[in-house]
């Protein structure tokens, strides 16, 4: 069974955490769009929450995926999505201009 992706525009509610965090426990696995500026959360692999933003809409260029240690208040900045032929070939995203735009969107979307 596929885990629950929550797309969050706003603040984070305590039910949207419940549900995001359900395979993982403390850590939510994120993607971000860095150009409208929200997130979605949630899903076994970044993959899910990615294909959800693009089915929304969101272009492939603008989603970077993370996480977040709920417990620690702790962000990473790793997933396999992040690896794009001739764009990046880490699965951490070096670029410090998109890391910046990543942590002030889950900084604000869970409060931090």
């Amino acid at each position: 069974m596929a885990m629950a992706v929550v797309i969050i525009e706003g603040a984070i509610t305590p039910e949207q955490v419940v549900l995001a965090s359900e395979e993982y426990g403390e850590y939510v696995k994120v993607v971000v769009d860095i150009e409208k500026g929200f997130l979605a959360a949630g899903g076994e692999w970044h993959a899910d929450a990615e294909r959800v933003l693009l089915e929304r809409g969101s272009k492939q260029e603008f989603l970077w995926g993370g996480g977040i240690n709920l417990a620690k208040k702790k962000i990473d900045f790793v997933s396999l999505i992040n690896m794009r032929p001739g764009v990046s070939s880490s699965q951490e995203v070096m670029d410090q201009a998109i890391r910046n735009k990543m942590e002030t969107i889950i900084k604000r979307t869970f409060g931090l």
